[in-house]
């Protein structure tokens, strides 16, 4: 089985995500919602193979068969805030982090870009919300 990896960034307005060098050929494709650009993710790529295959190019088996995985990388902290914000929303994830939520709102629009240790604050915040969220019975 091959693995996909797929970069997924914030673009302005939309999410855009752009398929590994494994895949030949450039496949890059936008969606208002990163739930919009997962459904499409797959659509997209067999339609890429299809036009290599009628434009005659060598294909390789293992995307023929669909014999592969996507692993999705969320590329920078804008992304990952853009991503989740129907699920977490700023205010509860300054409450998590302990940083202040204008400064969280920067990072959404990416207006600023937290150094590595404040990006890490981030991801375990939402993990904390989960946690949270885990416990509801």
């Amino acid at each position: 089985m091959e693995t996909i990896r797929v970069n997924v960034e914030w673009c302005e307005k939309n999410f855009c995500a752009s398929l590994g060098d494994n895949v030949p050929g450039a496949v890059v494709l936008t969606a208002k919602t990163y739930q919009d650009l997962l459904r499409e993710i797959p659509e997209t790529l067999d339609y890429h193979v299809e036009g290599m295959k009628q434009d005659g190019d060598v294909v390789p088996q293992w995307l023929l068969d669909h014999d592969y995985v996507f692993e999705y990388h969320l590329v920078d902290v804008a992304t990952v805030l853009r991503a989740y914000e129907p699920y977490v929303t700023l205010s509860a994830l300054s409450q998590a982090t302990g940083i202040n939520q204008h400064l969280l709102s920067h990072y959404a629009n990416g207006l600023k870009h937290p150094r590595p240790k404040q990006r890490q604050r981030i991801i375990e915040g939402m993990h904390k919300i989960g946690r949270e969220l885990l416990t509801v019975v």
